[in-house]
């Protein structure tokens, strides 16, 4: 007998759904919820990008940003022949990379502590008191990280107490030390935060998946490795993506509190380089230019990352 050959159906073409008025009205409601938000996107996110000519101009506060003279790439020239801004750039990076390494792996990691806890009401204890620094200011994170590693702080004291160490160490006066002290700071400020999205995509496992495994004899270790994990692998990757376009924006706050002069060198990044050499020094020029810098390598990072996302098979963000 003769068994026909399958033939591929061609996928139709999906007509293009076009907006109509009577759609509109439709949704007249979630319109208008999203409306204020819009709203504040266009007039904080996108009216600035007017003064990024600035980058291009010698730019004279009297004279405005229409009258100011045109100097081209007078800028962004100086910006690649100053050797402090390649420092700023490397200390960007190395504390940025740090940051998502550590940063994603954590709040995994909880995320999956807390999703295996069976006892309801300390599970949300847990969650809560977890997340609760993320809510602290960076003022008070910083004065507590610096009074912990100081000579005589409660970390010293109990390393030279378990006799781990014969003196004190001197944490915050170390520059090969600092990139670690801000990435694990970090992490422990944000790490329960960054978790809530992850337990959130927890909860929508189909729970017949959990039992069908444990029929089958898998432990819960198993089971969190082979179900847990690759059901929410399409959040880690879109996470993952935005974090990397982020990886040159991690701001100056955590470097200017917990550094010193001692460690000046490692505390210098890119939004504290523009701050002292461009605001600072009255160069608002320069200072855009490295605005400009950032979010061009954000955007680069951005494309990249979800380029090979894609062609790996797990999807991307676009």
């Amino acid at each position: 007998m003769e068994i026909a050959p399958l033939v591929k159906q061609e996928k139709k073409p999906q007509k293009e759904k076009k907006i109509t008025w009577k759609k509109l009205k439709d949704q007249k409601v979630l319109i208008m919820m999203a409306l204020p938000l819009v709203i504040w996107l266009i007039v904080f996110c996108y009216v600035p990008l007017f003064g990024w000519i600035m980058a291009f101009q010698d730019y004279k506060p009297a004279l405005g940003v229409l009258e100011s003279p045109w100097v081209g790439l007078k800028h962004f020239k100086a910006l690649f022949e100053d050797e402090l801004f390649y420092r700023a750039l490397i200390n960007t990076l190395g504390m940025g990379g740090l940051g998502i390494v550590f940063g994603t792996a954590s709040s995994i990691a909880l995320a999956l502590l807390l999703n295996e806890l069976r006892f309801t009401r300390f599970k949300k204890f847990t969650q809560t008191v977890s997340y609760l620094p993320h809510f602290v200011s960076w003022v008070i994170v910083a004065n507590i990280v610096t009074t912990m590693l100081s000579t005589n702080g409660a970390l010293n004291e109990l390393l030279l107490a378990l006799h781990i160490i014969d003196s004190p160490i001197q944490f915050m006066s170390d520059p090969n030390k600092f990139w670690y002290i801000v990435t694990f700071s970090d992490v422990w400020k944000e790490m329960g935060w960054n978790a809530i999205i992850y337990l959130a995509a927890m909860v929508s496992i189909d729970k017949e998946m959990y039992e069908a495994a444990w029929v089958d004899g898998a432990s819960r270790f198993k089971q969190m490795i082979h179900i847990t994990l690759p059901s929410i692998k399409p959040i880690i990757l879109i996470l993952l993506i935005l974090s990397i376009g982020n990886l040159i924006n991690i701001g100056f706050e955590k470097q200017m509190l917990l550094g010193n002069n001692i460690v000046a060198d490692k505390a210098l990044v890119l939004d504290k380089y523009a701050l002292d050499y461009g605001i600072g020094m009255f160069r608002y020029s320069y200072g855009t230019a490295i605005g400009i810098f950032k979010s061009v390598v954000s955007i680069i990072l951005i494309f990249i990352f979800n380029n090979i996302a894609k062609k790996s098979g797990n999807g991307g963000l676009m």
